[in-house]
């Protein structure tokens, strides 16, 4: 017997690892994506399909969305307010503007329903294995009831109080990912250039002081050189980060070092990486240093 009901509308890199945890952890998942391969590949793991958001929510009262735009979020809350039916509990997983998620909270409340802020902080290959940490913000009572809910899929979820801590916290952390990324694509084209090979750079890294969760998860992309199966996508992060970005503006708190972040980012953009991992700002660092895999020399010493 399954341990409850669940729906999920969105099933990308987040909402698909949501999905096929909760699945082998013993719930039913119904879930939609706009994306017809999506629903096929979902299928396949377990989830049962629904023709379209407004039959999920008529059928499924805790509903989790993990959406890539705020206009997917705002069709989706039109759908569940459109199924007409009684109190439903919305979880909001997506990294968006608190503006956009009070917009939609409003929405909800007003036809019955309650929305949830509650973004996780992970990558897409940590949402696999349900290494991901849930920041929930909104009802408390909700929050406590969805907690078997969130062990299936995450290792943590924490009570943030007020609805939008999570999305504040979820920026925060966020801050300091953009720069840990960058970090550390940038010390990995030091040692390339000083002519040290990458596995050593990467072993010796995560073997001292200057290891981090983030050098840990993107650092191995980097030795391989390979940024095709992405956890974050470049042409996704750039979202996020311009949330983050904004949100900072509008408190006049400085953020120096997320700034000098951007431009890496947007040369990726603009240089064929958006669809790769944000570890690939390793890739823009190692052109913009001359640095050729497997030519990268020490310079000679001064005598």
């Amino acid at each position: 017997m399954a341990k409850g009901s669940v729906g999920i509308v969105g099933l990308g890199i987040m909402g698909g690892a949501f999905a096929r945890n909760l699945v082998a952890a013993g719930w039913r998942v119904v879930g939609y994506d706009i994306d017809a391969a999506r629903r096929r590949a979902m299928a396949r793991a377990g989830v049962e399909i629904a023709r379209d958001a407004k039959t999920l929510a008529a059928e499924i009262r805790t509903i989790i969305t993990s959406l890539p735009k705020p206009a997917a979020l705002d069709a989706t809350v039109k759908a569940i307010v459109g199924a007409g039916v009684d109190r439903r509990i919305i979880v909001e997983m997506s990294t968006f503007a608190i503006d956009d998620k009070l917009e939609a909270e409003r929405t909800l409340r007003r036809a019955g329903h309650v929305m949830l802020d509650c973004p996780v902080s992970g990558t897409g290959a940590q949402a696999k294995v349900k290494d991901l940490v849930v920041y929930a913000s909104g009802e408390r009572q909700a929050i406590r009831r969805l907690r078997p809910l969130f062990a299936a899929f995450a290792r943590a979820a924490h009570d943030l109080g007020a609805f939008g801590n999570g999305s504040r916290m979820k920026y925060v952390a966020n801050l300091l990912v953009a720069i840990n990324n960058v970090a550390s694509a940038e010390a990995m084209v030091l040692g390339l250039k000083a002519g040290l090979d990458a596995r050593t750079v990467f072993d010796m890294v995560t073997s001292g002081a200057a290891n981090s969760r983030v050098f840990e998860l993107r650092a191995p992309m980097m030795v391989r050189d390979r940024y095709d199966d992405p956890s974050m996508k470049i042409s996704v992060w750039q979202k996020d980060m311009a949330v983050i970005g904004e949100f900072a503006r509008a408190l006049r708190c400085p953020t120096p070092m997320f700034d000098a972040t951007v431009p890496i980012y947007e040369k990726a953009m603009r240089s064929g990486h958006a669809e790769q991992d944000t570890a690939a700002v390793c890739a823009v660092l190692e052109t913009m240093a001359g640095v050729k895999r497997g030519n990268a020399k020490p310079r000679a010493k001064r005598t």
